[in-house]
């Protein structure tokens, strides 16, 4: 069983930046694309940056929402996710969830979707507030 643990929200000024992280202890090996998926009050779950194994070039993918102010990345053995988020804006606020799959994926690029990843962390309040 994967555990997925994020850190590193909190509250933060309009045009500042946070920087989350997730762990997924020793699978390594068996982890292929991790993500972050993130939900509002009131809204639904929206997906927000994905990332392949390194072992298949590490490609990154961004919603438009985030895309130039968000980095997705992980570490060199694959077990540690990041997002390093920078310009915030009030709009950023919700809960930001870690996720991952052990199933090998057909597609060379990180999947957008909620059903392409079947571990999902507890989540961590990110709140853009003056």
């Amino acid at each position: 069983q994967v555990h997925l643990v994020e850190y590193g929200g909190g509250l933060v000024q309009p045009g500042g930046s946070l920087r989350l992280s997730c762990s997924a202890g020793d699978y390594t090996s068996s982890i292929y694309d991790m993500g972050w998926f993130r939900q509002a009050p009131g809204k639904a779950r929206e997906f927000v940056a994905s990332i392949t194994g390194l072992g298949r070039g590490g490609t990154t993918a961004y919603s438009d929402s985030v895309s130039g102010r968000f980095t997705i990345s992980r570490d060199s053995a694959g077990n540690t996710l990041n997002l390093q988020m920078n310009s915030l804006k009030p709009a950023d606020t919700a809960v930001y969830y870690c996720v991952a799959s052990r199933i090998e994926p057909g597609s060379p690029t990180p999947a957008p979707d909620i059903w392409a990843y079947e571990y999902w962390g507890q989540g961590t309040q990110v709140t853009v507030s003056s």
